[in-house]
């Protein structure tokens, strides 16, 4: 992986935790910047900009139930428990990135 490759990845894992306290828009950002270098990236890279998307569009889906069961208050904590599973990919993410491979677990929704 060379430094320029290593750096757009940071940016976009920067992008998606930024986008915790933007409310989704860099996420969003984000998002779309892995949708459009995954195609012609080598691995390791494609697998991270697969578990960049990834993180996005499960973390919205996620996102929306827990703000239909807000009506019934246990979406608060899920809330909370989604900001951590959120913060939790993207650090990995950097690390992984550090070591040079690629993301452990990609097609999991979890951790």
């Amino acid at each position: 992986m060379n430094e320029h490759s290593r750096q757009m990845l940071r940016v976009v894992y920067a992008l998606l935790l930024i986008g915790l306290l933007t409310g989704g828009l860099t996420a969003l950002v984000g998002a779309v910047i892995a949708h459009l270098n995954a195609p012609e990236a080598r691995e390791p890279e494609r697998s991270h900009y697969r578990f960049q998307y990834r993180t996005f569009w499960i973390g919205l889906l996620y996102y929306l139930i827990a703000g239909v069961t807000t009506l019934a208050l246990i979406g608060w904590l899920l809330l909370v428990i989604i900001m951590v599973w959120w913060v939790v990919r993207c650090v990995r993410g950097l690390r992984d990135v550090a070591r040079d491979r690629a993301p452990a677990n990609l097609t999991t929704w979890g951790f």
